[in-house]
């Protein structure tokens, strides 16, 4: 015996398999809306590739360190000359207390050091004592404080006591500030009217001391008419 079954007709349902029927369905949106959809789906990397280009500009014109830069060396030359010149010095009170002249000056930059021709030296004291100076060559620190006076060097000037000095020789070493004039060569010495000669000398005004080097030859005043 056989037996027939009839199942009723099931209705027909729409099967959607996931992106495909979103694709398909994003092909009916208008043209606008994909647009949007695309633009929102690639706006992070968009952003990342828009970082990535500014980091790269930014790197590219950031200015760069400059290189070090080797130090020049002090040239040996002088950096300025002056002829048929005068220069003055002033305390913190705005008196005159060092004038040099001369016809031609040289300063060295590696050494601070001045060349001096024909040097005319002029230095006032605390107490208003005046020195002078001079020689046919005077070589020096910059600031002029500090001389060596060589070829006809003389200086002028008054002892502790007050008496007129003189030193003359061809090299006088002069310490304007600390008022000392120093020499290893052969000098003539005269204080009031006694005439010293020697083979070098030391004075040091503020200890009030005058050091004769080597053998020394006294000329002596003669005394006045009267004297004992």
């Amino acid at each position: 015996m056989s037996v027939e079954l009839h199942l009723p007709d099931l209705p027909q349902v729409p099967i959607s398999l996931g992106p495909a029927g979103k694709a398909d369905a994003r092909l009916g949106m208008p043209w606008h809306l994909r647009l949007r959809d695309m633009l929102w789906a690639y706006l992070p990397l968009l952003v990342m590739a828009l970082l990535a280009l500014a980091s790269w500009w930014l790197v590219k014109n950031s200015p760069r360190a400059a290189a070090p830069v080797a130090a020049r060396p002090v040239s040996d030359e002088p950096d300025y000359t002056m002829t048929q010149f005068a220069v003055e010095r002033f305390d913190a009170q705005g008196r005159l207390k060092l004038r040099i002249e001369g016809s031609l000056m040289r300063h060295f930059p590696a050494t601070d050091r001045i060349e001096i021709e024909g040097a005319q030296i002029r230095a006032i004291a605390q107490d208003g004592r005046v020195t002078l100076a001079h020689a046919r060559r005077a070589v020096g620190n910059g600031d002029g404080s500090e001389l060596q006076l060589i070829g006809g060097a003389e200086v002028q000037s008054a002892d502790a006591a007050g008496a007129p000095l003189l030193m003359r020789g061809e090299f006088l070493h002069a310490f304007l500030v600390a008022e000392r004039v120093k020499s290893h060569l052969p000098v003539m010495v005269q204080v009031g009217a006694t005439r010293l000669r020697a083979a070098g000398l030391d004075y040091d005004h503020a200890a009030g001391r005058l050091e004769l080097q080597g053998p020394a030859r006294a000329e002596l005043a003669p005394r006045t008419k009267g004297g004992r």
